[in-house]
């Protein structure tokens, strides 16, 4: 199993709404990195949901229940989707500024890659926003 990290501003498509939906597609990635993180990704995969722009914390946590495939919101053939299911709210929010300030986390995709709206997360990183979220 893989880890990784989805970006969405709550405004647009908050945590409360996702596990309200119980399932979604992953549209609008128009980032070729990005892309490239979501054709990786794998059925069961566990996902971080960050809060973006605003709030600016990891709030819960996602499955992966459907691997890539083309996005139906545009004739494009260079975007995907994923689908991805609510899996768990997280205890304790963790912030961009609790994570940042974690020399344990200093290499993580979110704060190296800081505009990109997925990204991996490794399992020691992984293991470290469990422990800062109180899971």
């Amino acid at each position: 199993m893989a880890y990784w990290l989805v970006k969405s501003e709550p405004f647009k498509y908050s945590w409360d709404q996702f596990v309200k939906d119980k399932e979604t597609y992953w549209d609008g990635v128009r980032n070729y990195a990005a892309r490239n993180f979501m054709k990786e990704m794998k059925k069961g995969d566990q996902v971080l949901y960050y809060h973006s722009n605003e709030g600016l914390e990891i709030v819960g946590i996602a499955k992966v229940t459907k691997e890539f495939y083309q996005d139906p919101t545009t004739e494009e053939d260079a975007w995907v989707v994923v689908n991805l299911a609510p899996y768990k709210k997280l205890k304790k929010p963790v912030g961009l500024a609790q994570i940042k300030a974690d020399k344990r986390l200093a290499n993580m995709a979110l704060v190296r890659l800081g505009r990109l709206s997925v990204g991996p997360v490794t399992k020691e990183e992984w293991a470290v926003v469990m422990e800062l979220a109180g899971e």
